[in-house]
């Protein structure tokens, strides 16, 4: 199922389980960003940011969901697939989506400050890469934006 075919309910669910996701990440003391990953309609995985936890530069919640779908569906090539993010990627994840071959990366509110897929760097853009991954943004944008500007602001001791 390609986002074409979602309709807003199922977008919005769908964001909805990435932001329980960065919740958790909140909880856990991690810069709160959630991932969810479908395929067909289904979840296939979810997950939040764990670099503190794992000690792992790389353990960013959209690297984690593609490793955990990469075994579920043993394959390293994720076709079809469509990535529900909280906060716009990286150029490490984005560099993931395109190696994984996901379809669809769909993402709630930019990073202004490392994003690397409109803000600083355009690296999904089409025909950059031997792969493109559709990108879709702005789904729960605010409810994305007010978590992370929470946890920073908590942090500050705000």
């Amino acid at each position: 199922m390609t986002t074409e075919a979602m309709s807003e309910e199922e977008l919005q669910h769908w964001m909805g389980v990435a932001l329980d996701q960065a919740a958790k990440a909140y909880a856990e003391g991690e810069v709160p960003i959630g991932a969810a990953a479908v395929l067909d309609g289904e979840l296939i995985a979810a997950d939040h940011n764990r670099s503190i936890q794992l000690n792992d530069p790389t353990a960013h919640c959209e690297v984690l969901v593609l490793r955990e779908c990469g075994r579920k569906l043993g394959n390293y090539r994720l076709n079809g697939l469509v990535l529900f993010t909280t906060v716009e990627p990286c150029a490490m994840c984005a560099g993931a989506l395109v190696w994984a071959r996901i379809s669809t990366v769909v993402f709630g509110t930019r990073d202004e400050k490392s994003g690397a897929v409109v803000s600083k760097a355009s690296l999904l853009d089409e025909g950059l890469f031997n792969h493109n991954v559709k990108v879709v943004e702005g789904i729960q944008a605010e409810e994305s934006r007010l978590i992370l500007r929470r946890f920073f602001e908590d942090r500050r001791g705000r």
